[in-house]
C-alpha cells in the first residue's frame, strides 16, 4: 500500500519561510529563557506570532510615555486645578493613555487628584518600550510605590489566598483589608 505524501500548500511554505526569517532576526537577542518554550508543540503560525512579538519587544524604542503622543502629552500640576478640572483632565488622559494601549491597574484606592498626580509624576516621564503590536498593552500598577512596598496591593486588591501566601513568605502580619474608596470603570485590555 503506497504511503500518502503531504504536499504543503503555499501558506504552509510561507509560514516556514517566515519562521526561518524570524529565527535569524531574533538570534542576537536570545538567552536561555527562550528554550523554556517547547516550540515543537506550537503550530508554526503561533510560533511566528510569538517570535514577532519578541522581536518587536527587542527592537522597540525606550521612550518616555509623554513622548508617545503628538504633541507630547503634558499635564498641569494638580495644585493649579480645581476638582472639576482634575476630573475632566484625568478622564481625557485615561482615554488618551488607553488609545496608546496603556491601562491603569489597581487605581481605585486613589482619589482623582492623586491618580492625576501619579500619571503626571510617574507614568508620563517613565521610559517604556513602545511595542507597536495591536495585542500588546502596557499595564501600569497604580498600587506600587517607588520602593516596591506591596502594602496598597495587600490592603485593597490582593485575594485572601494571595494575602495568606504573602504572610507565610514574609513572616509578617498583614495590614487590614479595606475596600478601595474610589471605584472607577477604567478601560481594560481586551
Amino acid at each position: 500500500m503506497p504511503l500518502a505524501h503531504h504536499h504543503p500548500d503555499s501558506h504552509e511554505v510561507d509560514c516556514l519561510i517566515r519562521n526561518g526569517e524570524l529565527r535569524t532576526a531574533i538570534e542576537p537577542f536570545l538567552d536561555e529563557s527562550i528554550w523554556e518554550i517547547d516550540f515543537r508543540s506550537l503550530p508554526t503560525a503561533v510560533e511566528n506570532r510569538y517570535l514577532e512579538s519578541m522581536l518587536a519587544w527587542e527592537l522597540a524604542p525606550l521612550t518616555p510615555v509623554a513622548m508617545w503622543f503628538e504633541p507630547q502629552l503634558a499635564l498641569q500640576p494638580a495644585c493649579t486645578l480645581d476638582d472639576d478640572q482634575i476630573r475632566d483632565r484625568l478622564w481625557r488622559t485615561i482615554d488618551a493613555l488607553y488609545e496608546k494601549r496603556i491601562v491603569l491597574d489597581f487605581a481605585d484606592h486613589l482619589s482623582d487628584r492623586d491618580l492625576y498626580a501619579l500619571i503626571r509624576r510617574d507614568i508620563l516621564p517613565a521610559k517604556v518600550k513602545q511595542v507597536d503590536l495591536p495585542e500588546n498593552y502596557v499595564h501600569w500598577d497604580c498600587s506600587a510605590t517607588p520602593d516596591g512596598d506591596p502594602t496598597n496591593w495587600l490592603i485593597f486588591y490582593a485575594s485572601d489566598e494571595d494575602r495568606e501566601e504573602w504572610r507565610l513568605e514574609q513572616g509578617r502580619e498583614l495590614p487590614a483589608k479595606q475596600v478601595p474608596g474610589f471605584p472607577r470603570a477604567l478601560p481594560v485590555a481586551p
